[in-house]
């Protein structure tokens, strides 16, 4: 009993020394989250000004009128329900296809043992090194090889097979105990039924924090569709539609920043309601293995 209460006391002692510290972290968090919020606040009132006022000297946060309709005239100014659609078809058949890849590639490098699998794995990892600009011409021959210039996988799959997936897959599958698989192995599951019904069902973090990932660089790739896709009204995703807003006559701000307070709304509800995934499955996927 007696070592119980010294505990206590000890406990209470540390918390008491940490609390001004805490309050400082505390300080420092909501500056910290002032200022890295602060463009996004002086986006949306720009959004609510009339198209006169947003780059008024001096500038001012609330313009003379507060005008909602320019979240509803974003989508007569262009054809922008096309383009968040087209956005989400993209960036969900980017998800699922990375996906796959992903965990299946993660599993072969994390799990299974077989010649070379080590050497594979870091020429793999060099392609972390190769800037996405210089491959797009390369990967845009491969596309009019293919026939896919202009059409939806050509927005897809150039990008699906990328190495930082299979890598913190990899990651995480080698923190999984080797037992378990032993243990299936015993029952007589094999490799593919070992992955999808022990391995597989552990990973769900890792996948959470994968599928964000990725879903967030589609949903802002730039350069790729602004190369591949020529009928942007049609096959257009939401950075063209953006860019869309700027043309001869001028920059219609008070639009632009409507629409860019439209299109951040998708990402920034999954980090929201993934966050205790995201938060348990990076504090995971770097745990080494055997």
């Amino acid at each position: 009993m007696s070592t119980d209460a010294g505990r206590v006391e000890d406990t209470r002692d540390v918390l008491s020394l940490g609390r001004p510290g805490t309050i400082l972290a505390w300080v420092s968090v909501v500056v910290a989250g002032v200022l890295f919020a602060s463009p996004l606040i002086y986006a949306f009132f720009s959004a609510l000004k009339p198209a006169n006022e947003v780059l008024a000297t001096p500038p001012s946060l609330i313009g003379s009128e507060v005008r909602w309709s320019n979240f509803l005239e974003v989508f007569t100014y262009a054809p922008f329900g096309t383009y968040i659609l087209n956005s989400f078809l993209v960036s969900i058949a980017g998800v699922c296809t990375v996906l796959v890849v992903s965990t299946t590639a993660g599993y072969a490098f994390g799990r299974l043992r077989w010649p070379g699998r080590d050497i594979v794995f870091v020429l793999f990892l060099g392609t972390l090194m190769v800037p996405q600009e210089v491959l797009v011409i390369p990967m845009f021959v491969v596309m009019q090889w293919f026939g896919w210039v202009n059409t939806f996988p050509s927005l897809v799959f150039p990008w699906a097979f990328t190495a930082f997936g299979t890598f913190l897959m990899r990651q995480f599958f080698r923190g999984i105990p080797w037992e378990l698989e032993e243990a299936a192995r015993v029952d007589g599951a094999g490799p593919v039924r070992t992955f999808l019904q022990v391995i597989l069902p552990l990973a769900g973090s890792a996948i959470a924090v994968l599928a964000v990932f990725t879903f967030i660089n589609y949903w802002n790739s730039y350069l790729w569709p602004l190369i591949t896709v020529n009928d942007y009204k049609a096959l257009g995703t939401l950075p063209i539609g953006l860019a869309s807003f700027s043309n001869q006559t001028g920059t219609r701000w008070d639009l632009l920043m409507a629409a860019s307070m439209i299109s951040i709304l998708p990402t920034t509800l999954l980090v929201i309601l993934l966050q205790r995934h995201l938060i348990k499955g990076i504090a995971t996927s770097g745990l080494g293995g055997r």
